[in-house]
């Protein structure tokens, strides 16, 4: 959303200069993000049980996971932690993903009853649906192994979630391929570094520029922070949204600049 910014900044400028224009751009993000709630068609007080939920289930059944082949390591464990770390939650949120993670782990924990709840509270919101998915996908993956029972669990999840098999299998091939931009174009193999991006980009090799160009933005947006703050994500867990937005953007860059040295010979 970006009207309230533009309309802010112009009338802030015509009132004030450019320090009103400052002013403008300012206020107009909260209408920004205000108009984004209201078009997705939920109170805020829906929108507060809707970042609650997500919260939940996200770390719940990542503890579900983690124990899915029938015991957790202390690896596993350590992984988690580190993945709380970097996700920069709050000192409340990181003492209530613990909680939750322990209690996913527990024997007696039902997965589906969890995911159920989360579709009671959120079938409304298809990006958080999406979202869902592919945050559990990145912590099956923080090992950088996919185990066996992992995957059942995950496929489980997506179907539930309106995916079928061959969508659920590339939205998988996709986030696996984004993984390998983390710290840039260089961070990729160099051999296979253009076919993972590509998959990172779910387009095959042949795509016209044109389409090319849609698949990124359509991604791009599916990341964008005020977006999903605004469809209900939790402010402090949106920094992995914004750092796969980043690895888009390093697998787009990639492919642009081998398509342009083609166009140059």
């Amino acid at each position: 959303m970006w009207f309230g910014k533009i309309i802010g900044g112009v009338l802030g400028f015509v009132a004030a200069g450019w320090f009103g224009a400052l002013l403008g751009v300012l206020v107009g993000n909260f209408f920004d993000r205000g108009l984004a709630r209201s078009l997705v068609g939920a109170s805020p007080e829906e929108l507060a049980q809707v970042q609650s939920v997500f919260f939940q289930t996200v770390f719940s059944i990542a503890g579900h996971l983690a124990k899915s082949d029938g015991r957790i390591s202390q690896e596993e464990i350590n992984q988690t932690e580190q993945l709380m770390g970097h996700m920069g939650l709050t000192a409340e949120h990181r003492r209530d993903a613990i909680a939750l993670f322990k209690a996913g782990a527990a024997a007696d924990f039902d997965a589906d009853a969890a995911i159920g709840d989360f579709l009671q509270h959120c079938r409304q919101f298809a990006a958080m649906k999406r979202m869902l998915v592919i945050y559990l996908v990145g912590i099956a993956l923080a090992d950088g192994v996919l185990h066996r029972e992992e995957e059942q669990i995950l496929r489980r999840v997506a179907e539930t979630m309106g995916f079928s098999g061959a969508a659920f299998q590339q939205l998988l091939e996709m986030i696996k391929a984004q993984d390998q931009f983390a710290g840039g174009p260089s961070a990729a193999p160099s051999g296979q570094a253009l076919d993972l991006a590509y998959q990172a980009l779910g387009v095959a090799a042949d795509v016209s520029d044109r389409e090319l160009k849609r698949a990124y933005r359509r991604l791009m947006s599916e990341y964008h922070p005020d977006k999903l703050i605004g469809q209900g994500m939790p402010e402090d867990m949106v920094k992995v949204a914004t750092e796969r937005s980043q690895e888009v953007q390093s697998a787009y860059d990639l492919i642009k600049k081998h398509r342009q040295a083609e166009s140059s010979h």
